[in-house]
C-alpha cells in the first residue's frame, strides 16, 4: 500500500472530516479513504429502500382483491331503519 499526504486542507474540511469519523466510529484515515473511493467509483453506495407502506409485513392487495373487499363491504353502509325504529 502506498502512502499519501495531502497538504492544505483548511480547518473547516478538516473539522467535517472529524465529525464524520466520529459520526461513524472510524478515523479519519478511515473516512478519507472512504470518500476518495466512493468519488471515483471503487466503492458502490449502499441502496436503502424507502417504504411508504407495510406491504412487506402485512402483504398488498391486488386490485381484484380490493374490489372484491369492497363490494362485500358495501353492505354493511346502509342503514336498516327498522333497526333504528
Amino acid at each position: 500500500m502506498k502512502t499519501i499526504t495531502l497538504r492544505g486542507i483548511d480547518d473547516e474540511t478538516a473539522t467535517i472530516l472529524k465529525k464524520r469519523a466520529k459520526h461513524s466510529n472510524t478515523s479519519v484515515n478511515a473516512t478519507v479513504l472512504s470518500l476518495i473511493r466512493k468519488s471515483i467509483g471503487l466503492e458502490k453506495k449502499k441502496r436503502t429502500r424507502v417504504y411508504n407502506d407495510l406491504n412487506d409485513l402485512a402483504g398488498g392487495w391486488s386490485k381484484e382483491d380490493e374490489q372484491d373487499f369492497n363490494e362485500r363491504m358495501r353492505s354493511f353502509t346502509k342503514i336498516d331503519e327498522e333497526l333504528w325504529k
